[in-house]
């Protein structure tokens, strides 16, 4: 197992924000942004979004206690103004004109280059980072962790509304969001090295302008020792975070363990991942989902048989982190909802 020295975890949330007359995105982050902490919020491409960044923390008690900060302090300044604090992937009514993007250069060359895929990101993400002593180890983890990008997905699933209307999607957003060149599920490497010659490559290609446009459902840090996973919706409760958070430290944990031992990596065809994904997106926790791990061959089943079968295999390193307890009771309430 892993040594929890080296394996806090940190949050990155991204919020919509709404104007509470017209429900509409409000482009108002600016405003917003003028009386919160800048080492804590961030603007993004949308200046209808504010991200929040907690703290590393070393357990989930103390990450829910930043989460809860960071959201009273973006609901005490988004009341006087009027506007409200959206925890989801999408939110029903935004304005396409592409008014509302963010100033400064390299935002305007997104806007230059991608035109209407840059217009449509109206969308939220919640993003786990996980402490790992290497980027090495880092890129061997996600390996190790890729097959179980499905279930996270269908754990945040929060955005069925797109434009006004139900899409038919739990995530439609991660439909808008694998639009991007460099969405979706990483490919096969085994060291940063392979990684690190792989931007490269799709810099000098023209197809994105910088490093931070890898957008992989997860992916090692460009320039810190973590693990970030980033396939998940905004999820509205706290609950929700803190659930999927204890549960991608477990599994980063158990990989660790796994590389330690030369465990060799699992063989799941990328196609494979890429069609479970979007069942994942389509049906969140409501439908069945594709089962990666099968012995016999991918099999579509209930997502309670995946996820209870994946909290009880990482038994010995949630209980190693002290996290049993509560991801267990996290894991039952969020399927307990759908009844």
């Amino acid at each position: 197992m892993g040594d929890l020295a080296t394996s806090r975890i940190g949050v990155e949330e991204e919020f919509h924000l709404v104007d509470l007359q017209t429900r509409s995105a409000a482009p108002a982050v600016d405003d917003m942004l003028d009386q919160l902490d800048g080492d804590s919020f961030a603007p993004k491409l949308q200046r209808s979004v504010v991200e929040a960044n907690t703290l590393p923390c070393e357990s989930l008690d103390e990450l829910r206690a930043e989460l809860c900060r960071l959201c009273r302090r973006l609901n005490e300044v988004a009341d006087p103004l009027g506007l409200g604090v959206v925890a989801a992937g999408t939110v029903p009514l935004v304005d396409l004109l592409g008014n509302d993007i963010s100033a400064g250069a390299r935002y305007e060359r997104m806007q230059h280059d991608y035109q209407l895929l840059v217009r449509e990101q109206h969308i939220c993400g919640a993003q786990v980072h996980v402490d790992v002593p290497d980027r090495d180890v880092a890129v061997a983890v996600v390996q190790h962790v890729a097959l179980h990008l499905p279930t996270f997905l269908a754990l945040s699933a929060s955005s069925p509304y797109w434009r006004g209307t139900d899409s038919g999607y739990a995530s439609y957003r991660c439909m808008v969001w694998q639009r991007w060149p460099t969405a979706g599920p990483p490919g096969p490497m085994r060291t940063a090295a392979d990684y690190d010659a792989m931007v490269a490559d799709l810099v000098a290609s023209g197809t994105i302008s910088d490093p931070g446009m890898v957008y992989f459902d997860i992916r090692p840090s460009a320039h810190l020792p973590t693990v970030e996973l980033r396939v998940c919706d905004a999820c509205p409760t706290v609950d929700d975070v803190v659930l999927i958070a204890g549960l991608f430290r477990a599994l980063v944990l158990r990989a660790r363990g796994w590389i330690a031992e030369c465990r060799p990596f699992p063989q799941t065809r990328h196609e494979l991942l890429r069609a479970a994904t979007w069942r994942a997106a389509r049906s969140g926790l409501e439908g069945d989902l594709v089962d990666l791990a099968n012995p016999s061959g991918p099999t579509l089943v209930p997502p309670s048989l995946l996820v209870e079968r994946l909290i009880n295999e990482l038994r010995p390193e949630l209980e190693e982190s002290g996290d049993w307890k509560q991801v267990l009771e996290l894991s039952q309430r969020a399927l307990d909802d759908l009844f």
